[in-house]
């Protein structure tokens, strides 16, 4: 049996180690072995047979047709058709081993044989040295799937990839080991081990610049926002090398010089010395040139816009220093979607696809002219506006938010704009939100636009229990935030309550042993399904029983002695034009009725007997935060709100002063003391009559306002001030509508129309006045008139995904709420400082937890003197964001 071809690994070693004794073989009998084979001469033959020898898990037929040789066909030997057979087989990096024989010779007929030896297969994978939530990843990244054939490449990429991976990462010593061992558990197959030796990150001990004279080495490490040498009390930003982190330093390098106009600068050269194994110094040599100036800077071919609009917006003028970096944003600012630059100002206009670039065309000693040449394009026009991802919501709630319309002229603006309202619905995850343009064609001018949504939850629930006032609390809250009236008798579309329609529902529940809280609210924002109108309304009732301690220390509740509030309010808000279109203009209108049975609380000077307010609210609202509502970027919002009651007192016969008087005389008279019972049924007899229909008006201001440092990191800025006052100073402000200031400003069951004002680092309403009932005695809680209140938070997000948005801040506050006008002092404020953590899940709301320490003493009588609120621990559920 002859053998035609042997490319195998072991072939190959054994030609090599009988290379001289088998040259000098071939020349002494080379006349005579060509004679008596002829397989040098590449004989013609017809193929009478081929078997395949050597497979353990392919079928011997499958490779036959692979090899694409048949019976019958004529065949060299040797010769082309079986070095293609070998190398085509070969490349499959399925064998270790592919010989080609020849077995025997008939008449003009040769029988070959096909020797192949199979790769091993891989049987499991083991990787030591990671953590174990970080395998599945690197087996999926490196498809080190079961069944995968063992090749040399393979273990040589794998080991590239991961040591490539830890050392981007910083870890500059990281080594990878492989092994392979037989696994006789099954046919022909090898188990591998993998082990990690990470080693620890290589830090950046020195940081050298040579060459620098015109820019101090401070600055320029500056520069190098990601790549900072070691110091032991910076713990922000780390030391460690990361080679993409320190590529993108040395182009903000660059860009340090250009803004300062030396646009020749460049890098001669950058060498890392090892310190030791875990340290690298780092030297960068700079040469920094001259430094430039702005010449003429003329504009090339604009039509729309005159060269003074344009230089307007470009806002560079001739003998400025030159600064390349300004040049480029004022040209196209990529890293603000919003920004005012040339080309948004083309692209806010229909002019997709203008051009504008700016051209050096002359550089005399010092100062550097420059052409902006501008290619305008065809003004362009939406033609098909889509959206996808939508499963829920129904396509109707969508478009009615979307600024962009077919038919309407591009703006990139309203495409921005669009993607802002998508986020506040609430309804999307806002990260996910992608307006893609499509199909654009320069020549008919027109493009289509397709938002690519990502459903998100929209329905929360409240579901908690807890120990408070003496007795269990038992909370059920339901709120569904894209619910559809319209469909609550279809069956088909509970999911599991009718959704889609953007209208919001919610249902609240709580109770304990001495109170009861019922509350429900529907709000529509599209009333009438044309215009941007919400439509609100609302019902509740709240129930407080008289309770006390007995001589075993539990709680007595008397459901026969109470107080309770019954509400309804509806109300329109509509968004407007002016002064821009994130204005609203909101109209409420509620009653409430309070009701006393034997039970006095402080609010009131009389325990039986009832109140009423029937109050109109008007609002003035801006709101351009965004893009998500959760964890807003940018933007602001502020809202003014101004209450008033019918001024009753102005229409009536009644003698307030006479009132007011009698009421003095009573209190003055007690000088401290717990009135008599004659004094005290006669004091609530007055009290009910002044204050048998409220009158009052109430102001409040918040405002709120994003700005993003760099990244993702956030500064919030708040201010709030809100005062409460009367029309008539013998009837004197209402107990009720009061503000409550400190901890954590959740309301829980109150619906007295008081505002509680969280400024943390303090317990709750502990910022609030407090003053001795003439009936009772005791020092009680009135609440305050007025109050303002400031504060900073930085923020800080860990994760923005749908499942969950987690984001950490740190906190300074200030705030206080005062009796009456003439005691108020906003210089007179109560500080805080602390840190916090936000969690929000679409089915849970929002959950929070804030550890803030209070710097003053809070107004509760036992505390005045104490010293500092000191330490204080906040718990945040479903508080606004």
């Amino acid at each position: 049996m002859e053998k035609l071809a042997n490319n195998s690994v072991e072939g190959l070693k054994r030609i090599t180690s009988n290379y001289i004794s088998l040259l000098l073989l071939l020349l002494t009998f080379q006349g005579t072995f060509a004679q008596e084979t002829s397989l040098e001469s590449g004989q013609q033959y017809i193929l009478g047979g081929l078997t395949v020898t050597g497979l353990q898990s392919y079928n011997e037929q499958t490779v036959k047709t692979y090899t694409g040789l048949r019976v019958g066909q004529p065949i060299t030997v040797p010769g082309e058709e079986i070095s293609a057979v070998i190398k085509k087989l070969w490349a499959l990096e399925l064998f270790t081993d592919v010989s080609m024989y020849q077995t025997k010779i008939e008449g003009d007929q040769v029988f070959l044989e096909l020797n192949i030896l199979e790769r091993p297969t891989l049987s499991k994978v083991t990787i030591y040295g990671v953590k174990k939530r970080k395998i599945d990843g690197i087996i999926d990244d490196t498809d080190l799937k079961k069944g995968k054939k063992i090749t040399e490449s393979l273990i040589a990429n794998t080991k590239g990839y991961l040591e490539n991976k830890y050392k981007k990462q910083g870890y500059l010593n990281a080594n990878v080991n492989i092994a392979t061992a037989k696994d006789t558990s099954d046919t022909n197959a090898e188990s591998m081990v993998i082990n990690v030796k990470k080693g620890d990150k290589v830090k950046i001990s020195e940081i050298i610049f040579e060459g620098n004279e015109k820019i101090a080495d401070k600055r320029l490490k500056k520069a190098l926002k990601n790549t900072k040498k070691k110091k032991f009390y910076r713990f922000w930003k780390k030391s460690k090398y990361i080679e993409d982190d320190y590529e993108e330093d040395l182009e903000n390098l660059i860009d340090t010089y250009a803004e300062k106009g030396y646009r020749d600068a460049r890098v001669l050269s950058d060498t890392f010395v090892k310190v030791n194994e875990n340290n690298i110094a780092l030297k960068i040599n700079v040469e920094e040139g001259d430094k430039y100036y702005f010449g003429n800077i003329n504009f090339v071919g604009n039509s729309v816009y005159s060269d003074r609009t344009l230089s307007q917006v470009l806002g560079i003028r001739k003998g400025e220093t030159y600064n390349g970096v300004l040049l480029k944003k004022r040209i196209a600012d990529d890293s603000k979607p919003d920004a005012e630059d040339l080309t948004n100002l083309y692209q806010n206009n229909g002019y997709l696809f203008s051009s504008i670039n700016p051209v050096e065309v002359s550089a005399a000693n010092d100062t550097i002219d420059f052409e902006i040449r501008i290619i305008e394009g065809k003004e362009t026009f939406l033609d098909h506006v889509t959206v996808v991802g939508n499963d829920k919501t129904n396509d109707h709630v969508i478009f009615r938010e979307l600024r962009t319309r077919p038919g309407q002229k591009y703006s990139k603006d309203n495409i921005v704009r669009s993607v802002r309202e998508l986020g506040q619905l609430g309804f999307f995850d806002a990260e996910q939100i992608v307006p893609d343009i499509e199909n654009p064609d320069p020549n008919s001018g027109t493009v289509d636009i397709k938002y690519s949504l990502v459903e998100a939850g929209s329905s929360q629930i409240e579901l908690q229990g807890g120990y408070g006032g003496g007795g269990f609390i038992g909370t059920l809250g339901l709120s569904f935030s894209n619910f559809s009236l319209q469909n609550i008798f279809n069956g088909e579309s509970y999911k599991p309550v009718p959704m889609g329609d953007g209208q919001t529902f919610s249902l609240r529940l709580q109770a304990s042993r001495t109170f009861r809280v019922y509350s429900l609210n529907f709000a529509e924002p599209w009333l009438g399904g044309k215009k941007p109108v919400r439509f609100n309304l609302s019902f509740s009732r709240t129930q407080q029983f008289s309770s006390r301690f007995n001589n075993n220390g539990q709680i007595d509740v008397d459901k026969d002695r109470g107080f309770s509030i019954t509400g309804v309010s509806a109300g329109l808000a509509k968004r407007v034009q002016w002064p821009d279109d994130f204005f609203t203009i909101s109209h409420a209108l509620g009653y409430q009725l309070y009701e006393f049975n034997d039970y006095n609380i402080g609010l009131f000077n009389f325990g039986n007997g009832s109140s009423n307010s029937f109050a109109y609210t008007l609002g003035i609202s801006r709101s351009s935060q965004g893009p998500s509502r959760i964890f807003p970027l940018t933007g602001s919002n502020f809202e003014v709100t101004a209450k008033f009651t019918p001024p009753y007192s102005l229409f009536g016969s009644k003698d307030f002063k006479a009132i007011s008087n009698e009421i003095d005389e009573i209190t003055e008279n007690a000088n401290g003391q717990t009135l008599s019972s004659t004094d005290t049924n006669r004091l609530q007899e007055l009290e009910e009559e002044r204050f048998k229909w409220l009158e009052y008006y109430k102001i409040k201001f918040k405002g709120d306002w994003y700005t993003r440092l760099v990244g993702k990191l956030v500064l919030r800025t708040n201010a709030e001030f809100g005062f409460l006052g009367n029309y008539n100073n013998d009837i004197g402000d209402v107990p009720f509508e009061r503000f409550f200031v400190g901890g954590d400003g959740l309301g829980n069951f109150t619906l007295d129309g008081r505002d509680v004002v969280q400024l943390r680092g303090y317990e709750n309403s502990s910022l609030t006045p407090f003053s001795v009932n003439p009936i009772t005695g005791r020092q009680e809680q009135d609440g305050g008139t007025i109050y303002n209140k400031f504060s900073m938070e930085m923020r800080y997000p860990f994760t923005l995904k749908p499942t969950a948005s987690i984001y950490g801040l740190a906190f300074l506050e200030a705030g206080n709420s005062f009796n009456n006008f003439n005691e108020f002092n906003p210089f007179q404020l109560k500080r805080s400082a602390g840190v916090g953590l936000r969690i929000f899940m679409p089915a849970f709301g929002l959950l929070g937890i804030d550890f803030g320490y209070g710097f003053d003493e809070d107004l509760r009588p036992q505390s005045i003197g104490n010293g500092p609120s000191g330490w204080q621990t906040h718990f945040i559920i479903g508080q606004q964001f």
